[in-house]
């Protein structure tokens, strides 16, 4: 997967109007890292190194994060329909970025905001579910749909309200999902994200196998459930705000990956998470080439092509699930 990972990057930077080499790519890399003098020209090179490649790692980063989101909301939950989308992260992250950019505070206020949009959703999503200390699946994502229909309505409301001449269409493009104009600072706060809260996951793997089995199996077990629970989706709120201040709501990555990486490797997380991470980061880069060049010049959010990719993926394997059993 890191294979088809390193590939899909590679491959996806050459794709667009103007033809580039694969070797093209890591000339304009090694360069820029002194790792070697390039011979290509300064047009081809800040092609490379200044529209597409900070835009495909981009990508990366946020299909990484809402692959390793969703496969932690999942277990945690007990829920297999269980993704930050769903469960109402993305919506309320929607809420936050939103009247970041109605108030014109910058980009740089677009993450801060989303982490806290994201929290205060997942604080009423799991005060409506939680019942005498048990999270059962069906109330969770019904709480869920409830605090994502709200955050949806408020976010509405403050366009409604506040939103005038272009900013309709610049805030629209970002709802359905976008990675237009992404940036190497865009790029650097998701990779952070990932590569910190990732890793303090991945180690917690043992103990989200343990929730796998329910609350009662890893209360046995000697895990304090119920501050274990708040403390990880805390950090699958971090994450997600990161993802969403940057790309806006995307959905079915964190629904769909982690289930298909199940499907050939097993429930163990130490496998899961980084694997659904790898995952999850080739399948959005080819979502985001697909949303920029399917109709050039004109581009798809790339939010509109995870959905039309996602919910037959997502078909097929559930029908490949039974078949199974």
């Amino acid at each position: 997967m890191a294979a088809v990972l390193a590939a899909s990057i590679t491959l996806a930077v050459t794709i667009g109007s103007a033809d580039l080499h694969p070797l093209d790519v890591w000339r304009s890399i090694g360069d820029h890292l002194g790792l070697s003098s390039s011979s290509l020209s300064q047009l081809r090179d800040g092609i490379v190194w200044e529209l597409r490649l900070p835009r495909v790692l981009t990508a990366a980063a946020v299909g990484a994060a809402l692959a390793i989101c969703g496969a932690v909301m999942q277990t945690l939950t007990r829920n297999p329909l269980a993704d930050p989308y769903l469960l109402g992260l993305s919506s309320g992250a929607s809420v936050g970025a939103v009247a970041v950019l109605i108030l014109g505070v910058g980009r740089l206020g677009l993450p801060v905001a989303a982490f806290a949009g994201a929290l205060l959703a997942l604080l009423v999503t799991l005060a409506l579910a939680n019942r005498r200390g048990e999270l059962a699946p069906t109330r969770t994502v019904l709480a869920g749909l409830a605090v994502s229909y709200l955050c949806s309505a408020a976010t509405s409301f403050i366009i409604f309200w506040s939103a005038t001449g272009d900013s309709y269409r610049e805030i629209l493009s970002w709802l359905l999902g976008s990675l237009g104009g992404a940036s190497w600072a865009d790029a650097a706060i998701v990779w952070v994200a990932v590569a910190a809260v990732g890793a303090v996951l991945v180690s917690r793997s043992r103990t989200l196998d343990a929730f796998a089995f329910g609350d009662s199996t890893a209360l046995s077990l000697g895990i304090e459930v119920n501050r274990t629970r708040w403390v990880l989706l805390t950090l699958v709120a971090l994450l997600t705000g990161a993802a969403v201040a940057v790309s806006g709501a995307i959905g079915f990555v964190g629904l769909m990956l982690p289930h298909a990486v199940r499907f050939v490797v097993g429930s163990g997380h130490r496998r899961v998470l980084p694997l659904s991470a790898l995952a999850g980061a080739s399948f959005m880069i080819w979502a985001d080439t697909l949303a920029r060049t399917l109709f050039d010049p004109r581009e798809l959010p790339v939010g509109v092509v995870t959905a039309f990719l996602g919910a037959p993926a997502f078909a097929v394997l559930l029908r490949r699930r039974r078949v199974g059993r």
